[in-house]
């Protein structure tokens, strides 16, 4: 490049504006470099990491891609070859053909085609959480009722009532809602929950997360207990030390388990025959 070209080049540089960055691109931004930073692998804090990682930590790991699809009705019916089922009392844990995580409420089912891993399309009777495996070249669609939710790879809530309205709550990535006979599309944000009953649609906010606010390290346990099925035993002298942290609700109990271990220098134990997590 001769010197005259590189004079006009930096010139333009030099008189550009910068852009200008919503608050929810420099979230996504942070969130971004947050999950990369905090690995799954374990490491030693320094107590001052520690107490800064504490209200920060646990968000949902990040999700990526959206597909716009014109086309993404329920219209297109699923074929089911496939149907699973569950008739018990305790959410059912499912891995579907192309390794997409299915948590499958008490009386709920899901029903998907032949060449899931292809042609990925699932119907829902019920409430389950999905948690997608990122595929930018198959879109990973649910059909409730009237309603068509299409994303690539997130983790989301889809409920239906018995009153047949449908919602659905986003906990990562984007994903786009489409219903039956409108053109009209929705594109949620995390924390964003999409409703539909009575012909009428909204959006509105919802809470991804529960805080804990200088309370017994005790009390995590107990949510643990409740929320994911273990029991959660503590050394004594644990139990009443305080802990200040924000979880993303659907967040992996690996996850939850390894940042306490690291944070009180603990070791843990999962006995799944009992059910139980030991701390020591």
């Amino acid at each position: 490049m001769d010197q005259e070209k590189f004079d006009e080049e930096f010139k333009k540089l030099w008189e550009e504006s910068p852009l200008s960055h919503s608050n929810s691109e420099k979230e996504a931004s942070w969130e971004q470099f947050h999950a990369k930073t905090f690995s799954e692998k374990k490491r030693k804090f320094r107590p001052w990491r520690i107490y800064a990682a504490a209200s920060v930590l646990l968000f949902a790991l990040i999700g990526t891609g959206i597909y716009f699809n014109n086309e993404s009705t329920n219209e297109n019916a699923v074929v089911a070859e496939t149907t699973i089922e569950n008739l018990t009392a305790k959410i059912k844990y499912i891995i579907l053909p192309d390794s997409s995580k299915v948590e499958l409420s008490p009386n709920s089912k899901i029903s998907y085609g032949a060449n899931f891993a292809l042609n990925r399309k699932i119907e829902i009777d019920g409430e389950a959480y999905f948690k997608v495996k990122k595929d930018k070249q198959h879109p990973f669609q649910v059909f409730c009722d009237e309603t068509t939710t299409t994303v690539l790879g997130t983790s989301f809530i889809v409920k239906e009532t018995k009153n047949e309205q449908v919602t659905v709550e986003l906990f990562e990535g984007s994903v786009q809602m489409n219903v039956k006979g409108q053109s009209q599309k929705w594109i949620l944000k995390p924390g964003e929950k999409f409703t539909y009953g009575n012909q009428t649609a909204s959006v509105s906010e919802f809470s991804r997360f529960i805080d804990f606010d200088n309370e017994n390290l005790s009390a995590v346990s107990h949510y643990i207990e409740e929320n994911y099925g273990y029991k959660v035993v503590l050394p004594k002298e644990n139990q009443n030390q305080k802990i200040t942290i924000r979880i993303n609700r659907k967040e992996d109990l690996k996850t939850i388990l390894q940042l306490l271990s690291e944070m009180y220098n603990l070791n843990f134990e999962i006995n799944e025959d009992l059910k139980q997590i030991t701390f020591q």
